[in-house]
């Protein structure tokens, strides 16, 4: 998957950067403060950051290319006018997916209209929360415990088809517990042995850190 763009480094804006950074994914931040963007590099909250005035169309297309971004995070204060021009200037440049901060519910509907695939209404949490949806695409979270523990559906991936509960430990590697399989054609099974055998195309239901999903997202089921 190519890179994460984030547009606007305050409050909301560093909180999606760093939680993607955080999980090793490449991610540039624009801000036309060049203090702001020194500054979220020299604290380790992502790796590189340029600024310019992202309203410059030339400025932004010599930085932005579909090829290296296919997700780009809109967190720009307090301007519509400035994220619906930016969502517009992305959308020619190809980026696939836009999310847009906004204040209002009004603000929202008119960057959904113009391409924006969702709208949030941020906070710090929020940030943390947008940034983990993207990072982990092909998961359904259906519950959550805690911010810590929480309860995802997904396939079984092909790495792990054929081994049984047992061989793969996932408890002890990845704080997740297995609590349910679902086959095509049977109800939803809980009680389960150690020596039970994922097979293909079962759907698996486990309770698991946080942390740790992302890090079995990425070894898993993004390959």
């Amino acid at each position: 998957m190519a890179g994460y763009l984030v547009i606007g480094a305050g409050k909301f804006g560093r909180s999606v950067a760093k939680t993607l950074y955080s999980h090793n994914e490449t991610v540039l931040v624009i801000d036309k403060n060049e203090e702001l963007t020194q500054q979220i590099i020299d604290d380790g909250i992502v790796g590189e950051a340029v600024s310019f005035d992202v309203t410059e169309e030339n400025s932004l297309k010599k930085v932005v290319s579909s090829d290296d971004f296919e997700v780009a995070f809109i967190c720009i204060e307090g301007s519509l006018q400035t994220s619906a021009l930016v969502t517009v200037m992305l959308k020619e440049l190809g980026i696939k997916t836009i999310i847009c901060k906004a204040i209002t519910k009004i603000e929202g509907k008119i960057l959904e209209k113009i391409g924006a695939r969702k709208v949030v209404f941020p906070d710090e949490s929020v940030g943390r929360e947008l940034a983990f949806e993207f990072l982990k695409p092909d998961v359904t979270e259906h519950l959550k415990f805690s911010e810590k523990y929480r309860i995802f559906e997904f396939k079984a991936p092909k790495k792990i088809i054929g081994k049984s509960l047992v061989e793969l430990d996932l408890r002890k590697k990845y704080e997740m517990n297995v609590i349910g399989i679902k086959r095509k054609g049977e109800e939803l099974r809980i009680s389960l042995s150690p020596d039970e055998k994922i097979l293909e195309n079962d759907m698996l239901l486990v309770v698991v850190n946080v942390e740790k999903m992302i890090q079995f997202n990425k070894e898993y089921l993004e390959n």
